[in-house]
């Protein structure tokens, strides 16, 4: 073989082994890429797994259990939104189970302190908007069969002028961490929360709804309180 038909064997297996190489380093990145998507589709799915527990869980109360816990959280709830000095308090009608809010919107109005309720933005999908609430406000169930406000601009509220939201939630650790039905609404609406210190977030839950530890996301927004019939939890 001639220096020239060398050189370009060489060259030949040298490419060869190069393109092998990118090969593979392609080959890696997929594969990482492949096991990262397992682990955020696995991730899901003990989330959807948990939340399916907790909710079952929770409905299996009975109505005494259910009385009885809302009676005793709201107490627990009116005392830590006294101590704030909130005149101004976001919260959320029952659903699915979920720690009652009736006994507290009953108190929080003997009280004078004004009560906001959520409902979806009608043009920004993914966002709450808050409007006053009161025993004569039009309601409608909206997509999820939830009920909310008709939508009023006059009874809109600006979420930085609310001193508290009362956030729902499907179930909490003891790190302050919640987790919520999965749409993202209130993580959207407290993302910024401690930049003027309002809203103050402030869970509300079954004690049954407490694990040891949440699979959480960097959006994901902790809850500085959480208020159970047994319990008032600070973080």
């Amino acid at each position: 073989m001639s220096t020239s038909s060398k050189l370009s064997h060489l060259n030949t297996q040298s490419d060869t082994a190069h393109l092998a190489v990118e090969v593979a380093t392609v080959g890696e990145i997929t594969d990482v890429a492949s096991h990262a998507a397992d682990i955020a589709i696995h991730t899901q799915e003990n989330r959807n797994q948990l939340r399916k527990s907790i909710r079952t869980a929770r409905k299996s109360l009975s109505e005494t259990e259910q009385i009885q816990a809302s009676l005793s959280a709201s107490q627990r709830m009116l005392d830590a939104l006294q101590a704030q000095n909130a005149q101004h308090v976001a919260l959320y009608l029952t659903h699915d189970g979920e720690l009652a809010t009736p006994p507290l919107i009953a108190a929080l109005w003997q009280l004078g302190i004004h009560t906001y309720l959520p409902r979806l933005h009608p043009f920004n999908a993914g966002q709450l908007l808050f409007l006053h609430y009161s025993a004569d406000t039009p309601m409608q169930a909206n997509q999820f069969g939830i009920l909310e406000p008709k939508l009023d601009v006059r009874a809109i509220i600006p979420v930085t002028e609310l001193d508290v939201v009362i956030t729902p939630l499907v179930a909490f650790d003891l790190m302050g961490n919640r987790m919520g039905m999965g749409g993202g609404y209130y993580d959207r609406t407290l993302a910024n929360w401690q930049l003027k210190g309002k809203p103050l977030p402030m869970g509300y839950a079954h004690d049954c709804q407490q694990v040891v530890s949440l699979p959480c996301e960097h959006w994901d927004v902790p809850l500085p309180f959480i208020i159970t019939p047994s319990r008032v939890l600070t973080f």
